[in-house]
Formats: C-alpha cells, structure tokens, sequence
C-alpha cells in the first residue's frame, strides 16, 4: 500500500473512545490521528494474546505491515483483585463477542455480587482494581518496536456515576478524586489514567531515541 502522502498517526483500533483520548494526548505533534476506521481494508485483528502486550504487538504488526507505515496499538483492560484479574485481556468482550459497554458493565456486577453472597451489600466499594494499558509503536521500515505500560488503581463500584469516558469508566471509581473516570474531564483523566501514563512513558522513550 501506498504510504500517506502528509504525516499522520495512525492507531490501530476501531474504539472511537480511543481515538477520542489518542487524539487529544497526541495533539502537541500537531499531525492528525487516524484509526482503522480509516483503513477499511485493514481486517479486524484477533486479539489472543495472553497478556497486554502480546494483542498490542500483534495489532500494531498486523496494521503496520499492510500499511507499510509505522502504527500505534494499545490493549488495555481492566483487572479485578476479587475476580483474580479478570476481565484482564477479555475485558472488551467480557459479556461475550461483539458485547456492548453496558453488557460488560452489567456482567461484572453480576460477578461481583456472586463473591458478594452472605456479605453486607451496602457497601458500593466491591473491589480494588486496577486500569492497565500496553502501547507498542510499530515501524515496518526497521521491524522493531517501541513499547509502554501505564497503570491507574481504583476500586470498582456498584454505583456506575459519569457520562464520560467509555467502557468500565463509570464503574471505576478513583479515592483521591472521589468520582468514576467518567465523571473526570478529559484533561483529568489524561492526567491520571492507565493510557496517559503509557502515553507519557512512549513519548519520553521516543524523545530520548530522537536525541540519541
């Protein structure tokens, strides 16, 4: 395939949240985001690694090398203390394939609450968890990668609160803020979640590649 002919970033995910928060961490670059909703002939990317890392090497080779162009993947999900890191690597399809964000939502409740039986249920704090993201930059040009991880700890709780963010965001609940990830402003939630610190982690190994 042709490469593009002005510098973008291309970041191989379809979740148009994702694009949303690459967009605006990666802005200082002033290059454009683009996502494989622009690349309809890139096939979608099975995703089964076992760990982060693995899925995102996988999408960002997969994509890059039918791109001919360097391509971001991140895989992120979330890891519950009392459900031994589950949903972990299956969190986008916890409730099953093709599952919506309220499916999976609702299915971590429900397993939650299974742990739960017996025990006082009035408390809305049902687990410590934690967001975990893995980011791989792809260059098809020299086959080699550059990676990140970032992590945020919270608890999950059984009052979904805030209508930002997406997927288990209303159900992540941060102590020092005393709000969901949903309810935190994107700049806020740049500032503290799992992706902006492995976005961080990235663009500090990258500067220090440039300046090598």
């Amino acid at each position: 395939m042709m490469r593009e002919e002005q510098p973008v970033i291309i970041v191989a995910t379809r979740n148009q949240g994702k694009v949303r928060e690459f967009a605006h961490a990666l802005e200082f670059l002033g290059k454009p985001v683009k996502s494989m909703n622009d690349y309809p002939e890139v096939p979608d990317i099975v995703e089964d690694g076992k760990t982060f890392a693995e899925n995102a090497r996988k999408k960002a080779k997969t994509a890059g090398d039918l791109l001919g162009q360097p391509v971001l993947a991140d895989d992120s999900g979330l890891c519950v203390d009392r459900l031994d890191g589950d949903p972990g690597v299956y969190s986008a399809r916890y409730a099953g394939e093709n599952a919506s964000d309220e499916e999976n939502n609702l299915k971590l409740l429900s397993e939650l609450e299974k742990q739960q039986q017996g025990e006082d249920t009035e408390q809305p704090l049902l687990s410590t968890a934690r967001f975990v993201c893995h980011l791989a930059l792809y260059d098809p040009a020299t086959g080699q990668f550059t990676e990140a991880s970032g992590t945020v700890e919270g608890w999950v709780t059984s009052e979904p609160a805030g209508g930002g963010g997406f997927g288990y965001d209303p159900l992540f609940y941060l102590p020092e803020y005393e709000k969901t990830l949903a309810e935190l402003t994107l700049e806020q939630k740049q500032a503290v979640s799992h992706r902006g610190a492995a976005l961080r982690e990235l663009t500090a190994k990258l500067n220090e590649a440039a300046r090598a």
